[in-house]
């Protein structure tokens, strides 16, 4: 008799019947599209109603939304949710172990006591605490932060055994102490004197901390060599108990607590977080190497004590376990406003897309809250691609297939590394005895449990600079160095050698971190994503083409290149912020009149493309509200952002600029934070965002009001109601810039010299684009 499933696979059909009808019929409305399109081209130059070159730039940027809108419907082509039972997995005895990798590297913008509740939330997973082991890497070398792990593993000695009696699941001391926190407790005299002696050993660690800050300075909290230091690896100890697992007063026992700060020097590249995870990596192999590893951002803290009993319910089942590479959770934000105008929920990408991809050959690697199977960062292939192309040919009863061929086919086995020559080994690994070691016994525990192994660690080269030198790290061992997106990258290219992943999403987040709350923070972390996407897009690793001849599906590779070439969303928006109207106020029709049939068709696209995307906001528990949120974002991010990330990586392909990684702001601002919960924009940002937003802006409601004008007077509305419907979509989508430019008072408005400065672009823009379009009109 087989044994209960550790999980189980919901298929949504009816969104499959959904999303597959619509693909097919708004796919038929695009090829009409194209159609009148290129007809135009082959029409009587004297005939034609408008200049080749305005028409042939609104026809490439139609082309290219087509072209990014049909990859993206990769995503929907076969959705899945998943069920887990974590009561079902193996005794404790029986668990394997598990790595915990936080990151950190500036302590201005990423506070320590917000990094030290997120380690300390990891130290509350509800896991054996002997196969438990956290990992800090401090990659400013900050004293800082030192000083806050030490006062941590101090306040953890009492806020573990606390969350272990009474069963708290907000493993986050700073909001299970805040009114947002749901699992206040038991109510009897015990808990509460004893949550508030607690409560009092928090703040202590808390003044620690904050008096440590005043010490070394306000702005001056990194080290002074943040970018040239010495490695230094520490484990926390007991003070008055070396044991690398210390007893408690109360037998409760704590997880190892390991500080890492890698060697830096200004001579040898870091590669960022991508670098610093890869020393832990190394580091972890030494002390503890776990078979498992989970990565956390460093404000992204565990909400559920659960997740990594969830992730086993994945990584310990037979039937998937084999190619398993990682469990993927979702990022969720516990200081999102109910308006969200940022969209920093990222509604689309955890509520659809991975769901989505979910059903194929799992999401994308995430960059925090995923499991990841260690052994699939040493660059082992599976060789299971005839599965994929089966399963792509034979979506519709794919469950079945594999079903089937998993109780036929043998179990699929990585790369025996025990059986590699030595000196491959260290080709591939580095000259580390003690790396290579961990390598060859890669599924077994390795923690050490003496102090002088300990102390010895520190003294290990798998942390410095140099160590990288000649070896296949970031190529093809451990997180890949192509982009700043490392984790896109690394996901990607494990894909392609076989690997599978899978999405979990339980109802109760498992993470919570601190979601973008300004303008300026969400369009840095964007302009960031689109070079590392860009570097991607146009390398050899570009997924439509490198992903192909290699062991992942079509439509996974579809999912990733929409994703890659998002940030070519600059070029469309911002011709159809511009062209249109400038031929507006010249009287160039660039659309089908009203009376013309193909009118209907443009109709048809627009409100196909709006109507889908209300329905999977309704569908995903949004609003009205949400779809205008998302799509404004969209539109401001496409202009600044993405243009800015493409030139930056364009610019760092030809040399004319270093790579640079700008870390998101993780101080709270009360100003900042109290405009965005009233949907307020906050217009304190850089005028190098800001002047393409506003321009644009004042051009439009420009051509708007001018060829209003101008219809009322000529009377041609039919031929250029289209142009006129676009200037007034796009005035309304942006209304809070409008109120930032001309209503608003406060700090958080656009300032008057902006404004000024966009007024005289836009003048010169249509004062230059008219004298061109008279040109081109001869």
């Amino acid at each position: 008799m087989d044994s209960l499933p550790l999980h189980v696979c919901h298929v949504h059909k009816l969104s499959i019947l959904l999303n597959r009808a619509y693909l097919l019929v708004h796919s038929a409305a695009l090829a009409f599209l194209i159609y009148y399109r290129v007809s135009f081209l082959f029409q009587v130059p004297n005939t034609r109603t408008a200049p080749v070159l305005p028409w042939l730039l609104v026809f490439a940027s139609e082309l290219l939304l087509s072209f990014i809108w049909l990859l993206g419907q990769a995503f929907r082509w076969r959705p899945v949710t998943r069920t887990v039972f974590p009561e079902r997995i193996p005794e404790d005895d029986k668990l394997p172990a598990i790595d915990v990798f936080i990151c950190t590297t500036d302590p201005d913008k990423e506070p320590t006591v917000v990094v030290m509740n997120t380690v300390l939330s990891a130290m509350a997973l509800d896991y054996p605490p002997e196969k438990l082991h956290v990992y800090l890497s401090d990659d400013g070398g900050s004293p800082l932060t030192f000083h806050g792990i030490r006062e941590a593993w101090r306040f953890a000695r009492y806020w573990l055994p606390f969350c272990r009696r009474y069963g708290i699941k907000t493993g986050c001391p700073e909001l299970y102490f805040s009114a947002l926190a749901d699992d206040i407790g038991f109510g009897s005299s015990e808990f509460m004197i004893q949550r508030q002696k607690t409560k009092e050993r928090y703040e202590m660690m808390k003044d620690s901390i904050t008096q440590a800050r005043e010490r070394c300075g306000q702005g001056h909290t990194r080290s002074n060599t943040a970018r040239d230091h010495p490695s230094v690896v520490e484990v926390m100890q007991d003070e008055s108990n070396y044991d690398t697992v210390p007893v408690l007063a109360d037998k409760t026992k704590m997880p190892l607590l390991v500080y890492v700060s890698r060697e830096k020097r200004p001579t040898h590249p870091h590669h960022f977080k991508a670098g610093a995870l890869n020393v832990l990596q190394r580091v972890s192999s030494i002390i503890s190497n776990s078979p498992y590893i989970l990565v956390l951002d460093c404000d992204m803290y565990c909400n559920d004590p659960t997740s990594a009993r969830k992730a086993m319910c994945f990584h310990l089942d037979p039937k998937v376990s084999n190619s398993l590479a990682f469990v993927q959770f979702p990022q969720r934000f516990h200081n999102i406003s109910k308006n969200d105008i940022y969209d920093s929920q990222l509604r689309s990408v955890f509520s659809v897309q991975w769901e989505g991809l979910d059903g194929l050959q799992g999401p994308v690697l995430s960059g925090t809250c995923f499991y990841m199977k260690r052994v699939s960062l040493y660059g082992s292939t599976i060789d299971e691609g005839w599965i994929f192309l089966v399963y792509s040919a034979f979506l519709s009863i794919a469950d079945e297939i594999l079903r089937i061929l998993a109780d036929c086919l043998s179990p699929l086995t990585p790369l025996h590394f025990a059986d590699m020559d030595l000196e491959e080994l260290k080709r591939s690994f580095g000259s580390s005895d003690e790396v290579i070691k961990s390598v060859r016994q890669i599924y077994k525990p390795n923690v050490i449990n003496d102090q002088l192994s300990l102390q010895k660690v520190t003294q290990l080269p798998a942390a410095s600079c140099s160590y990288e030198t000649d070896t296949k790290w970031g190529k093809e061992v451990g997180f890949l160095y192509d982009s700043v997106v490392e984790d896109y990258s690394t996901g990607f290219r494990l894909h392609c050698k076989g690997w599978t992943s899978v999405y979990c999403d339980p109802s109760r987040p498992q993470f919570l971190g601190n979601g973008t709350t300004s303008l300026n923070d969400l369009l840095i972390q964007g302009t960031r994503w689109s070079t590392g996407l860009i570097d991607v897009c146009f390398s050899k690793f570009c997924p439509l083409i490198y992903g192909p001849p290699r062991n992942i599906s079509i439509l996974e590779t579809m999912c990733y290149g929409e994703l890659a070439f998002t940030p070519l969303y600059c070029l469309p928006l911002w011709c159809f912020a511009t062209i249109p109207q400038l031929c507006l106020l010249n009287g160039i029709p660039l659309y089908p009149k009203v009376s013309n049939s193909f009118f209907v068709v443009y109709v048809f696209v627009f409100l196909s493309a709006i109507s889908k995307h209300l329905y999977e906001v309704l569908l995903t528990g949004g609003s009205f509200r949400t779809m205008q949120n998302e799509q404004r974002v969209w539109m401001i991010k496409s202009v600044t952002c993405h243009l800015y990330g493409s030139l930056d990586s364009i610019m760092k392909k030809i040399g004319m600029r270093e790579s640079s990684f700008m870390p998101t702001n993780k101080v709270d601002d009360d100003e900042r934070a109290k405009l965005y919960q009233v949907g307020k924009f906050d217009f304190q940002t850089s005028n190098m965002f800001l002047l393409p937003m506003v321009a644009l802006v004042i051009l439009n409601t420009a051509a708007f009001v001018g060829g209003l004008v101008r219809v009322i007077f000529v009377g041609d509305w039919d031929k250029m109601f289209v142009q006129l419907f676009i200037s007034l979509y796009v005035v309304f989508m942006n209304l809070p810039i409008i109120e930032g430019m001309i209503i608003r008072k406060d700090k958080g408005r656009i300032q008057p010299s902006v404004t000024q400065l966009s007024v005289i672009m836009s003048i010169l823009f249509l004062f230059l684009g008219s004298i061109i379009i008279s040109i081109v009109s001869y």
